[in-house]
């Protein structure tokens, strides 16, 4: 089973603050809700988990992520990702392309994305598959866009030519930095589930009207 999902998103930060983010891969792969990357192997290869949780119920996959390209000019990022579950009944695969646009004073995050699915997983169907991916992409969104408003956030720097502000600026310097914006440590599986329960009573009313 296998979908291809392209998207566009708005971004209230510069190109270059998510270009930055961008390129940073174990920062992207936090921002994916339930993913982490446990390994760094070399510049373009990591090995990461992806756990969703729904209630009681867990599943994880293991996998292994390959960067194929970063284009600076473009602003483009290309990589894959292979997995499968624990128990090696399902198993997963994604050909991402993501390239950040400016627009104006921000900028726009567009995305394509081939997902396959195979074993158990395979089941669920398409139309279950883009709901779910659709869940998926709107909550790195939102961990992505406040990463890459963090990184935006300007940077005071005191004068010289004034004691009091350089004393402020010094204090600031020695406290701790702001973490950024706190995200999703795992996919929100009860707005997963009301997605798929929504999209399949949408498709089951329409079949009765038409």
């Amino acid at each position: 089973m296998k979908v291809v999902i392209e998207k566009v998103f708005p971004l209230a930060a510069t190109a270059d603050a998510a270009w930055q983010c961008l390129q940073d891969i174990e920062a992207v792969g936090g921002c994916m809700p339930g993913a982490r990357i446990t390994e760094r192997v070399d510049a373009t290869h990591y090995k990461g988990t992806v756990t969703v949780k729904i209630g009681p119920a867990a599943m994880s996959f293991k996998g292994n992520i390959e960067v194929l390209e970063l284009d600076a000019a473009q602003r483009t990022l290309h990589l894959v990702g292979k997995g499968s579950d624990s128990t090696g009944t399902s198993g997963a695969s994604m050909d991402l392309v993501a390239t950040v646009q400016a627009s104006g004073a921000t900028c726009e995050l567009a995305g394509k994305s081939e997902v396959a699915m195979s074993g158990k997983a395979a089941a669920f169907g398409g139309r279950m598959m883009n709901t779910v991916a659709d869940q998926i992409l709107k909550q790195f969104v939102a961990n992505f866009a406040a990463l890459a408003q963090s990184a935006d956030a300007p940077q005071a720097t005191p004068s010289a030519d004034d004691p009091a502000a350089a004393a402020v600026g010094a204090t600031a310097q020695a406290a701790p930095v702001a973490p950024a914006p706190a995200r999703s440590a795992e996919l929100n599986g009860l707005a997963l589930a009301w997605a798929v329960l929504r999209d399949w009573l949408h498709g089951l009313f329409s079949r009765k009207t038409a």
